[in-house]
């Protein structure tokens, strides 16, 4: 029995869980299930991300302290981590004692291998906020090609990457104002030192060779000391020995993969140097995106050899995804979160789809919605479902669901179990692609089996019902097979077969030996088809009108009735204060007057007026939209405005005469 830790990458505390992050955990959360279906002692260890200063900013935003803040994301992830099944065995915090306590010892055994330097960071500073910049938060003209309002480490319109204090006309995304240069004394991991035990620790099978090639390029290019050390003040743990400096969140962010074990372990009765010892004979799987391959397989590594600790078995890289060909976009719908998805439909459908699709290649995944309704209809409805439902009503009707005692076609099943070890190895491969190819090959041949021998023909003729009884038992056992092998990919679906089956939790082996002479439950169906009307449920539901983007443009959009435009209550509303949104580059946040009532309209026009402009202006407002919770408030209505956008966005607005709260025709 092997005794594995596998970790997914910590999701950040500043939002909801989305088709991205679902995408990893459901990965993870196959091979971890598969493991545990073989006898393998196996742990999934996650954690929520909560350390940094968008973290204390978002906190502040909302007028609770970060440690409030970060718990209640924390809960949130965990409902709806469970609601598509993925089995963390502990899903914990960065901001736990056991991580300030792996942060210190770890730096501290860093220091002491004279592997910490400092040296002065002249960095911008905002002096209105009293904050020294993080690159996100630093707007301004790229100094390559002249776009305006872009980021201070790469531009959105050429692509070019450079420092923040290159930008032309910088200014803070918190309060707009000029930041100034000032210097700090910063501390640094001394990366380069490690360069020979990074070279063999990349090239000895840690990595996938693309992998490996892709930090070769990294490593050959020349390493760069890694600043482990941001400024008060920040959310985090702070550096011992100094007033104002705290580890940077990309410091401490990995060892809550420790810390959360440390947390489990203390809870489950396991020994932690088991598994983390410089000599553990444990396996330790890291599944991360391919965005963060550089903390993962260079930084990390260095940091657990520095300080004594084994380094990860394996770093499993996976591909980011794009829906329908396109980035995913709020204004599109296509940022879809975790939530919204399974309000609508089965979160084994995803499963699936992502399951069907996914490969241990770091290619990038494409969610083509046609695709994804035709696949779970065609495979999981139309092939796998359906072998059970061709056959249960025979069974109940004539053989009280009991099935026989001996297979018609031995050699069948055998063809079936044969595929055992080579689905195992695509399992442990991370190739879920082409064990659901194989699966559904094997769909295929249950399906035809029956086909040739349909039971409702032979049911038509009397004398006949024993070779009834045995194709229904035959397709049954058949299906059985399948559902072991699905299992990791769709738990859901297979629970729900497991109950009709009747027989307890499906075990890996149980494909060895069928299930005969065996009273099968009453079947219940197992799973329904979708449709496009459903996904575009999930499309509407996800959709946000507020962020102003030029991609907002729903050039075929569905036609409404007027008696659904009827329902649309305009009216006269009077902004009585106007403020940007911190943290927020299109948002304005503005206080109306409709008639005696006072709301709260955050409104995607920041690129066209300046707050202090709209102060007594009148809008038209949408008085009966649903309140809608955004990461800065609520937001109690939507004010019109129409244009291109940027600098040409116009406010609808009635004559000067108007009366707050009174209703537009």
């Amino acid at each position: 029995m092997r005794r594995i830790l596998v970790t997914a990458a910590l999701p950040y505390s500043n939002g909801s869980i989305h088709l991205g992050h679902l995408l990893e955990h459901i990965q993870t959360d196959i091979w971890v299930r598969f493991q545990k279906l073989s006898g393998n002692e196996c742990y999934f260890i996650c954690a929520e991300d909560t350390h940094g200063t968008a973290t204390m900013i978002g906190a502040e935003e909302a007028g609770v302290p970060p440690e409030i803040w970060v718990e209640e994301l924390r809960q949130q992830h965990i409902a709806d981590f469970d609601a598509f099944a993925i089995g963390h065995d502990n899903y914990y915090t960065t901001h736990s004692p056991e991580n300030e306590h792996f942060a210190r010892e770890i730096y501290t055994k860093l220091k002491d291998n004279d592997a910490i330097y400092t040296a002065n960071v002249e960095q911008l500073y905002d002096t209105e906020k009293e904050l020294f910049l993080a690159d996100r938060y630093v707007r301004g003209t790229c100094p390559r090609c002249g776009a305006e309002d872009q980021p201070g480490d790469n531009c959105d319109n050429c692509g070019a990457t450079y420092a923040a204090t290159e930008l032309k006309n910088p200014r803070s995304a918190h309060t707009n104002a000029t930041p100034v240069l000032r210097s700090s004394t910063h501390y640094f991991f001394n990366l380069p030192k490690f360069e020979d035990f990074l070279r063999s620790w990349t090239e000895s099978g840690t990595v996938r060779p693309e992998i490996a090639n892709k930090l070769k390029e990294w490593l050959d290019g020349g390493m760069k000391a890694w600043d482990i050390s941001r400024d008060a003040p920040y959310f985090g743990f702070r550096i011992p020995d100094t007033d104002d400096k705290y580890f940077y969140v990309w410091l401490d962010a990995p060892m809550g993969y420790m810390a959360s074990f440390q947390n489990w372990c203390d809870r489950a009765g396991i020994n932690f140097d088991d598994f983390w010892n410089k000599d553990s004979q444990a396996e330790v799987h890291h599944f991360i995106g391919k965005d963060i391959v550089n903390f993962h397989a260079l930084f990390w590594p260095a940091v657990l050899h520095c300080a004594g600790y084994r380094t990860p078995t394996s770093v499993r890289v996976h591909g980011m995804i794009t829906v329908n060909g396109e980035k995913m976009s709020k204004s599109r719908g296509t940022f879809i979160n975790a939530s919204t998805f399974h309000e609508v439909l089965d979160p084994d459908t995803l499963r699936y789809y992502y399951g069907a699709r996914l490969n241990a290649s770091m290619a990038d995944i494409d969610v083509s919605f046609e695709d994804f309704v035709s696949r779970v209809n065609s495979d999981l409805i139309g092939k796998f479902v359906n072998i059970p439902s061709r056959c249960a009503n025979f069974l109940q009707r004539h053989f009280d669901s009991i099935l026989s005692t001996k297979l018609v076609l031995p050699e069948l099943y055998e063809e079936f179990a044969a595929k055992q070890q080579l689905i195992e190895d695509l399992y442990e491969e991370g190739e879920t692609s082409k064990v659901v190819r194989e699966v559904m090959t094997l769909a295929d041949r249950a399906n035809q089996y029956i086909a040739n021998n349909p039971p409702w023909e032979l049911a038509k003729t009397s004398g006949r019902e024993q070779e009834v009884q045995a194709v229904c038992t035959m397709a049954i056992n058949l299906f059985r097979t399948l559902c072991v092998y699905l299992k990791p990919i769709v738990p859901g679906l297979v629970s729900r077969s497991e109950q009709y089956l009747n027989a307890g939790e499906l075990k890996w082996n149980d494909v060895n030996e069928p299930l005969l002479g065996h009273q099968l439950a009453p079947f219940k169906r197992l799973m329904s088809r979708i449709d496009l009307k459903q996904i575009n449920k999930i499309i509407n539901a996800s959709r946000d009108t507020s962020t102003g983007d030029s991609d907002n443009q729903q050039s075929n959009s569905e036609k409404i009735e007027l008696a659904e435009f009827q329902k649309v209550d305009l009216r006269v509303a009077q902004i009585e204060n106007a403020s940007v949104v911190e943290g927020a580059d299109k948002l304005l946040k503005l206080e109306l007057k409709v008639g005696t009532e006072s709301r709260t309209v955050f409104a995607g026009i920041r690129s066209a007026y300046e707050p202090a402009d709209l102060i007594g202006r009148f809008v038209v407002v949408v008085a009966n939209l649903k309140p809608r919770k955004m990461r800065f408030g609520t937001s109690e209505g939507m004010v019109l405005a129409a244009g291109p956008g940027d600098k040409d966005i116009f406010l609808l607005s009635p004559d000067e005469g108007a009366v707050t709260g009174m209703e537009v025709s």
